[in-house]
């Protein structure tokens, strides 16, 4: 399946992987589908996000983008946006 953007071969941790309080720094977009929305959200590469919460049955997930807002995601969104290493 294409990528937004350019995407390392070994890249494979996305932001449903994050701890809770972990720090990560969007790479590319892995669901062109979902993609637009998205990036209207905000989760733009280059952009970091911290997991700041979880659902008590995980889902959804609540993140920090770039400590400026807070974003509520399903699992299965954030599973499409991966992460540098």
């Amino acid at each position: 399946m294409p990528t937004l953007s350019v995407a390392s071969a070994t890249t494979s941790r996305s932001v449903k992987d994050l701890r809770l309080g972990e720090t990560g720094t969007i790479c590319c977009l892995k669901d062109p589908e979902m993609a637009l929305k998205l990036l209207e959200m905000g989760c733009i590469p280059g952009t970091q996000v911290t997991l700041s919460g979880r659902a008590p049955l995980g889902c959804p997930i609540t993140l920090h983008v770039d400590g400026e807002y807070t974003l509520s995601l399903r699992v299965s969104e954030a599973a499409t946006i991966m992460l540098k290493d």
